[in-house]
């Protein structure tokens, strides 16, 4: 490895000019057509010779900004399903069994405002932290080792505590803290995981859907991540009490856990039961192996000791974990395994006894590049390589092509980890936000370390093997912005090695694919951005309401024209929006009306395009306002072109008014989708 410092003359130079930077607009025209603008200064870049890992990382960021839900003055949240659920909370839709992961994916948007919004309504008037297990603080942590803004991060500290010690009541039917074996437990479909081997067998392999309490290694992870985090939030406030009294009960969950949830027979991490019936005894094991096992490592939190180490044989042996598409969430000897017990209709639902599911497949692999990255047993290291990692990943990204819709991106539920087919494929499947992708990118085969201190820390787990090139840049760290590099031979970028790059500058190098560290400073990131939408509304009876001029519209898609969710995907079961006739040359509108007077100054437009399905965007539009009972066109407007499937915008003298329209006509024989219509009382600049 070298350092900047010992670079000198010619050799300096020669490697300073071969560094090439990516097309940032050919990128994002290429993977987001018109609607590239949302992501050109938001996103890091990312190539690679494994072309498959790249193009599911830029549908992982379409899928992230399709799940930036926009609350107005609320803020924005990331919602799991793009259709709406009974199961999540009203009216926002927010879910938090994966919050962690939807943290851990926006650190690495340019745009903080998302995880820190997000965040902000996690631990915000309208929380809900009891509704599934999780590791909302680790998320918010996790962000902050990306961005280093202790101010974000901390604010939410006070609130951390009072959701960590709620989990500590006995009073709690689903979830909670056993003070007689110091753990915490949980029913499975409160831990987003229904029809485990607990829940199933607890039932006497009937059912499993609820039921089937037990001490699981995910909760107490979860726990002993959130109680870090509080830790080390404390700290940065000085609060040393506070640090003190979380390290200490981190410790205790970290002991607790190893010392009896580790199964030496299955040499792994299984559940205890806390329910005792006529099917199951409180305190026994759970009678086989899951994938849930893993999640200890996700956190950091067994010891690196060979015992514990042998967990990892399982993972790639297909008698066991290792399905030929995918990993399995337990293993085929269990009697009930990929038993399918619950469907809607004819179609199969959610169960967690066998299919592959993304959610603990990003846990597992982030496990696995904590264990290469810094877990240093001699068995470990006989058992698992960065080749496997890149191999799991590369399954993981084949896994988003659809076969059941043409191969299309398109990640669902869960899948047949020996098909690699979907399972469930309900209206509410596509699309779905319930995993990470772009940090296993980023922090695992990139090997960005995020850290606390002011070191920046890069340690490849990309098998050169496969990863013949690499390139990820415009990733803001600590407030710089770092780029990293893979050629194995120079053939690509004109330079053989890695390569880390800070503000344009190569500060490290390394012939092979190894851990580099280089001194960096904490500078502050650019400022938020909130500009506030005065026509979002989450209830279709409350104020702002949308209404058209067509008769018979279905209120459902009028409301969603203004319930702050945009997204373009074409499959008609997640229509968003309100779609027009066809056009015969007359003029729609689409108003919506404030419940008093209010400032409006700008829009952005979102309209949809299929030619198939007949949808385009009007060939023009206009904005008018109701002012003392009178219609009239907006004052000095600059209205862009419409685009389809992107953001139109405009602006206009601001003017105060209690209902506003957007006025055009539909193309001949066309029809408009108006998937959101978003006014502000500021001008919103482009982006």
């Amino acid at each position: 490895m070298k350092c900047m410092k010992c670079m000198k003359g010619l050799a300096w130079a020669s490697l300073f000019l071969q560094v090439a930077g990516l097309d940032a607009d050919a990128l994002t025209a290429q993977y987001f057509g018109n609607d590239a603008p949302w992501y050109r200064d938001r996103i890091p870049l990312f190539e690679s010779s494994a072309s498959e890992i790249q193009d599911v990382y830029y549908y992982r960021w379409n899928i992230f900004r399709a799940h930036q839900r926009d609350l107005g003055a609320d803020g924005y949240i990331s919602t799991e399903f793009l259709n709406d659920v009974s199961w999540q909370t009203q009216p926002s839709a927010l879910l938090i069994d994966a919050a962690n992961f939807h943290l851990r994916e926006g650190r690495w948007c340019r745009d903080r405002r998302f995880k820190s919004d997000y965040a902000s309504f996690l631990y915000g008037p309208y929380k809900n932290p009891y509704q599934f297990s999780e590791s909302m603080a680790d998320g918010v942590w996790q962000g902050y080792l990306v961005d280093g803004v202790a101010d974000d991060a901390t604010a939410h500290l006070d609130t951390m505590q009072e959701v960590f010690k709620g989990w500590n009541t006995t009073t709690m039917d689903t979830g909670g803290y056993d003070t007689s074996k110091a753990l915490y437990w949980i029913q499975p479909l409160t831990d987003a995981t229904e029809y485990t081997i607990a829940s199933i067998d607890a039932s006497g392999g009937a059912d499993g859907f609820t039921g089937g309490n037990a001490f699981r290694p995910s909760i107490n992870s979860y726990q002993y991540a959130n109680a870090l985090a509080i830790a080390n939030l404390a700290k940065l406030l000085g609060q040393d009490d506070v640090a003190n009294e979380y390290q200490q009960q981190a410790a205790g969950i970290k002991g607790t856990v190893q010392d009896t949830l580790w199964n030496s027979t299955f040499q792994h991490f299984i559940d205890r039961y806390k329910v005792d019936n006529e099917y199951v005894a409180y305190w026994d094991f759970i009678r086989g192996r899951e994938l849930v096992g893993y999640v200890p490592w996700t956190h950091d939190l067994p010891d690196d000791t060979e015992e514990f180490a042998q967990a990892w044989k399982h993972l790639l042996d297909r008698e066991k974990f290792a399905g030929a598409h995918g990993l399995r969430t337990n293993e085929p000897s269990y009697e009930y395994y990929m038993k399918q017990y619950r469907y809607e209709g004819d179609k199969r639902e959610c169960q967690w006894n066998g299919p592959a599911w993304p959610y603990q497949t990003t846990q597992v692999l982030s496990a696995l590049a904590n264990l290469l990255d810094h877990y240093n047993t001699s068995a470990a290291a006989n058992l698992v390589t960065k080749a496997d990692y890149t191999n799991l990943l590369q399954q993981y990204a084949q896994l988003h092509y659809n076969p059941d819709r043409g191969g299309i991106l398109d990640l669902e539920e869960d899948y047949d980890a020996d098909t690699g087919s979907p399972i469930v494929g309900l209206a509410r499947s596509p699309h779905y936000f319930h995993s990470g992708y772009v940090d296993l990118v980023l922090s695992g085969l990139v090997g960005i370390r995020p850290r606390a201190d002011d070191v920046l820390e890069v340690n490849p787990l990309a098998d050169p093997a496969v990863m013949t090139y690499f390139r990820a840049e415009r990733i803001l760290y600590h407030g710089h912005e770092i780029a990293v590099q893979w050629d194995a031979n120079g053939d690509h970028y004109g330079t053989s090695g890695l390569v880390v790059e800070v503000d344009g500058k190569v500060v490290s190098t390394s012939p092979s694919l190894t851990r580099i560290t280089t001194s960096i400073t904490r500078e502050t990131p650019p400022a938020i951005s909130r500009p506030i939408a005065v026509s979002v509304q989450q209830n279709s009876t409350s104020y702002p309401q949308g209404s058209v001029s067509v008769a018979d519209a279905d209120t459902d898609a009028v409301h969603a024209a203004i319930d702050g969710r945009v997204w373009f995907f074409p499959e008609s079961d997640v229509a968003n929006g309100w779609d027009t006739p066809a056009g015969n040359g007359s003029e729609l509108w689409y108003q919506i009306s404030f419940e008093s007077s209010t400032q409006t100054a700008s829009a952005e437009i979102a309209f949809f395009a299929n030619s198939t399905q007949g949808f385009d965007a009007p060939e023009k539009y206009s904005i008018q306002v109701n002012v003392s009972g009178e219609w009239s066109e907006v004052s000095n407007a600059n209205y862009s072109s419409p685009v389809a499937n992107g953001i139109t915008r405009a602006t206009w003298d601001g003017v105060d008014t209690d209902k506003i329209r957007l006025v055009f006509a539909p193309q001949d024989e066309k029809k408009v989708r108006l998937v959101e219509f978003k006014v502000f009382g500021e001008v919103v600049s482009d982006n």
